[in-house]
Order: structure tokens, then C-alpha cells, then sequence
């Protein structure tokens, strides 16, 4: 029976599930973990850095093995077995017991969670709207700031009340009796499999020839990935998606000792975590409409220099609202670059190899991710302070700046 809506509504609701419950693989969780797995293991900022650059890395060198599951099986019976597997990893992690578990745990947690759940609806959502595809994916960005703002008060809470194992495994739990049986019965790969077109099109008129003429848009704009990997917009894009992973994961990473060097408590650092992506909320929403009329590499750029901005204001921050502006600003960068990547690959390159093209990007990030921590980390074992790599990575989103103005939608040869 369907809805008195377009089904696709509930599907970005699932999707922003998934994109929530992508939190326990999310460097915005691990991060709160950091200290009590230095104090515990009794080891060093540069040496726990390194377990988690390491097996992020391999976890996004594997990861374009989930985007071919993807584009064969579709993405409800991805997102089942991932999100068992993030669960298996979640319980694996409240086990750990030296350097070589918590290495296999960094990269089940990275490779299923900040991986594999955020590739899911990001390949998702694509497949059931076109003209509204803005306004979907900002509204299932939202699944991805709440959990940014709940997770690590969350986890700050279980970790201080029961320890940090059991804060593993309630999200173990929670993926079992939650998400994977709401996935199961609401998520559907297409609007096709229910009858059917994205944006509900044909409605109100012939049917046939309605999904005739999707069926021929979605071939004429869909590149191979022979095509797309010859065209300078993909390197644009695959370069873009980088630089937020990267210097975003490393502030993320080490921000408890950022802020703590400027005499913030651990309990107004987790506060402030959770304003970034509160912050982020409101213009999220805004951001999906405005992407609908302007060109997405054009908004890409504006970001890119608010990115540069708020590293610059970050360097200078000694004032308690300095640094809350600071995370206000930051949380509109991150949450509008969120939906520019998710929107630039199935506009520049078509639905028909989504899953493979953009596991190319997830991976892009997740490499981001792992490469982040590890500078600042040795910059702080080496010099003190953070301030030198932050003006080194003031560097990256000036030049995704320019390639961003200078990369427009690629033109697919006949």
C-alpha cells in the first residue's frame, strides 16, 4: 500500500538513519575515545595517530569493493550487512586489549561506519530524485549533524559513567534492534521496484512514456568509469572531496588537545563539538535549496574559503566566543561541502555506475581522513603547539578554491 506521499520521503528518512548510525566510524566519536585509550594503553598521542591513519587507509582502499556490492545488489542488502558488520566492530572495540585489536577495530569501524553507511544513502538518495535532489540530500545531511552533536556527549557521558568499553557496546545494540529491522522493512533500491519515477514524475500523466523518458535521461548523462576517470572534472572532484576529510578530521581528531591548550575544560570541548554540527543545521537546509539554483562548483568555491577563514580564526582564538564562532563557521563549512560532494558526482556523471564512481569519492575521504590526525599529531609531539600545521593546511582549501571556480559540469562525448 503506498503512502499518500511519494515514498521517497520515507527513503530519505532511512537514509538519514543510516547516515546517523554511520556515527561510531565517524572521527567525531573516536576522538572523545583518544585520551582514555592514551591513559589506558599507556601510549602516545603520535603512536595511537598512527593505528588510526593506518587502518583508515586500508579501509579506503577496500572500500571500492562496497561500491561494486552496491551497483549489483543494490542498496538495501548493503546497508543490512554493513551495518551488521559496524555492529560485530562496535562489540569488537569494548574487546581490545593491545595495538594490533585496536588496529583491526580502527579499520572495521572506519571501513563499515565512516565508509560503508555514509556510501549507502549517498548513492541512495540519487536514485529517487532528480529536481529535488538538493532538498533530499540536505535533509538526510541532517542524520549526519545529529549525530555529530549527540555521539560525543553521548559517548563523554557512557565512558564517564560505565567506561569506555561499554560506550562501545551500546551502539552495538542500537544497530541490531534499530536500524538493520527499519532498513529491512522500509528501504527499497529505486523508485522503479515500488512502480514508481524519481520525483514522483509521471503522476499525473501517462506512465509509460514518463519512464521512457527517464529511462533514456538517466543513459545519456551516466558515464562509465573509464569516461569519468579521463575527464579533469573527476580529479577536481576527487581532490575536493579530500581536503574537508583531511584537515576537518585532523581539527576533529586532536580538538580536546587544540582547545585544551587554550584553557578549555573536556566538558565545554564536548559541548562545543556538539555546536559544530548544530550550527550546521539551519544552514544545511538552506544550502539544498540554493544548490537547486546555482552551479555546485560555484557554491563549492565560497566554501572552500570560508574553510581557509576559519583556520585562520582558529590559529587566533583565545577568547571563549572566538572559538565559538569559530565552530559556528566551521559547522556551515561542513555541512554545505557535505551536500556539494553528494551532489556533484551523480550531476557531473550520472546514476547508471553511481556506486563505483562515488565509492571512488567516499574513499577519497576516508584516505583524507587517515592522512589528517598523523601531521597533527607529530606537529604537537614536535613543536608544542598546533599552530604551524595549521597555516600549512590553511594552504589546501585556498587551491580547492581555485580548482573548484575553475571545474564546471564536464560535457559527455556522444
Amino acid at each position: 500500500m503506498q503512502p499518500p506521499f511519494f515514498y521517497g520521503w520515507i527513503i530519505v528518512v532511512i537514509a538519514g538513519l543510516g547516515a546517523f548510525f554511520s556515527g561510531p566510524g565517524q572521527t567525531y566519536t573516536l576522538s572523545v575515545f583518544i585520551d582514555e585509550y592514551i591513559e589506558h594503553f599507556s601510549a602516545s598521542r603520535t603512536t595511537i595517530s598512527s593505528l588510526y591513519s593506518a587502518a583508515t587507509l586500508l579501509a579506503g582502499v577496500l572500500l571500492f569493493l562496497v561500491g561494486r556490492i552496491i551497483d549489483k545488489k543494490g542498496q538495501r542488502f548493503t546497508a543490512i550487512l554493513v551495518a551488521s558488520m559496524l555492529a560485530f566492530a562496535c562489540f569488537w572495540n569494548s574487546a581490545v586489549i593491545g595495538p594490533i585489536m585496536m588496529f583491526i577495530g580502527f579499520f572495521m569501524l572506519r571501513l563499515f561506519g565512516q565508509g560503508s553507511m555514509t556510501l549507502v544513502p549517498n548513492t541512495l538518495i540519487p536514485q529517487w530524485f532528480s529536481k529535488q535532489r538538493g532538498r533530499a540530500f540536505s535533509l538526510m545531511t541532517l542524520g549526519v549533524l545529529l549525530s555529530a552533536a549527540a555521539m560525543p556527549p553521548i559517548h563523554l557521558f557512557l565512558i564517564e559513567t560505565w567506561g569506555w568499553r561499554l560506550a562501545w557496546q551500546f551502539w552495538g545494540v542500537l544497530l541490531l534492534v534499530i536500524f538493520i529491522p527499519l532498513t529491512f522493512v522500509f528501504m527499497r533500491n529505486k523508485p522503479e521496484d515500488v512502480g514508481l519515477l524519481p520525483d514522483d514524475a509521471g503522476k499525473n500523466e501517462n506512465m509509460e512514456e514518463a519512464a521512457a523518458a527517464s529511462a533514456q535521461e538517466r543513459h545519456a548523462s551516466s558515464w562509465s568509469v573509464r569516461e569519468a576517470v579521463h575527464s579533469r572534472a573527476f580529479w577536481f572532484a576527487m581532490f575536493c572531496a579530500v581536503v574537508p576529510a583531511l584537515v576537518n578530521t585532523g581539527i576533529t581528531f586532536h580538538l580536546f588537545s587544540i582547545l585544551g591548550e587554550k584553557g578549555i575544560d573536556r566538558s565545554v570541548i564536548a559541548f562545543l563539538l556538539s555546536l559544530m554540527p548544530i550550527s550546521a543545521f539551519v544552514f544545511t537546509l538552506t544550502a539544498g535549496f540554493i544548490i537547486e539554483k546555482i552551479k555546485v562548483h560555484h557554491l563549492y568555491a565560497v566554501c572552500f574559503l570560508l574553510s581557509a577563514g576559519t583556520l585562520v580564526m582558529l590559529i587566533f582564538a583565545e577568547q571563549v566566543w572566538v572559538i565559538v564562532l569559530f565552530i559556528v563557521l566551521w559547522g556551515v563549512f561542513d555541512g554545505t561541502s557535505k551536500i556539494c560532494n553528494n551532489m556533484i558526482w551523480p550531476e557531473y556523471f550520472g546514476l547508471n555506475n553511481l556506486g563505483k564512481l562515488k565509492s571512488f569519492a567516499t574513499t577519497a575521504v576516508v584516505t583524507g581522513s587517515a592522512l589528517g590526525p598523523l601531521p597533527f599529531g607529530m606537529a604537537f609531539d614536535h613543536f608544542g603547539q598546533y599552530n604551524e600545521i595549521l597555516w600549512i593546511m590553511t594552504g589546501l582549501p585556498l587551491l580547492a578554491m581555485i580548482l573548484a571556480f575553475l571545474s564546471p559540469p564536464p560535457i559527455k562525448k556522444a
